[in-house]
C-alpha cells in the first residue's frame, strides 16, 4: 500500500471511529450499531460475519465494548497502526466530554432539564440496542443451523429468566461453538 493511501486510510479510520464515539450514546451495543453501518454497510471494510465476530469478542474481552470493538475494527482494517489510531478516535470523545462534564457535575446533577433530556436519551438508546439485536439475531438465524438456534435461545433463556452472568453465558456459547465446529470437521471427516 502507498504511503498517501495508507495516510489516507487512517484518516478516515480516525474520523469515522471519532465520529461514531462522539455521537453515540448509551454503551457499547449501540456503538456496534453505528460501527455495522460505517464499516460494513458503507466502507465494505468488513463483511457481516467478521463483524458479528468481532461483537462478540469485543463482548466478551474486559474492558469497555466501544474500546473493544475498535481494536479489532482497526486491526482488521490497517494492522497495529490502525487498532492505535482507532482506539483514539474512540476514547477521544469521551474523555473531552466526561472531563467537561466533571468540571460542571454540580450544575449538571441539579438541572432537572438534564435529567429530562437524559430519560429521552434511555428510550432512544433502548431502540438502537433493539436494532442491534434484530440484526445480529437475523444474522445467526439467516446461517439456518438449529445449533446456533439452540445457543441463541438458551443464551436468552439464561439470561433473561433464569438471571445468569453474562460471561458464564458467553464462555458456555464459546464451549458450544467450539463443540459445534469439531462434530462438524469429524462429521466431515468421515463422510
Amino acid at each position: 500500500m502507498e504511503k498517501g493511501s495508507k495516510a489516507n486510510l487512517l484518516w478516515k479510520l480516525f474520523f469515522s471511529t471519532l465520529y461514531i464515539s462522539a455521537f453515540t450514546f448509551g454503551g457499547g451495543f449501540v456503538i456496534i450499531t453505528f460501527m455495522k453501518k460505517k464499516f460494513v454497510d458503507e466502507l465494505h471494510w468488513i463483511n457481516e460475519e467478521e463483524m458479528l465476530d468481532m461483537t462478540a469478542l469485543a463482548q466478551s474481552s474486559p474492558g469497555a465494548i466501544a474500546v473493544n470493538a475498535a481494536i479489532l475494527v482497526g486491526w482488521r482494517v490497517a494492522g497495529a497502526i490502525g487498532m492505535i489510531t482507532a482506539v483514539i478516535g474512540t476514547i477521544l470523545p469521551p474523555m473531552l466530554i466526561l472531563t467537561a462534564v466533571s468540571f460542571f457535575y454540580q450544575a449538571f446533577a441539579a438541572n432537572r432539564y438534564v435529567a429530562f433530556l437524559l430519560k429521552g436519551m434511555q428510550a432512544g438508546v433502548v431502540a438502537v440496542i433493539l436494532d442491534v439485536v434484530c440484526n445480529l439475531g437475523g444474522n445467526v438465524l439467516k446461517t439456518r443451523q438449529i445449533p446456533s438456534y439452540v445457543v441463541m435461545v438458551a443464551a436468552f433463556v439464561a439470561t433473561f429468566v433464569f438471571g445468569i452472568n453474562v460471561i458464564y453465558i458467553i464462555l458456555a456459547a464459546a464451549a458450544a461453538g467450539i463443540l459445534m465446529e469439531i462434530w462438524k470437521r469429524k462429521k466431515g471427516v468421515h463422510e
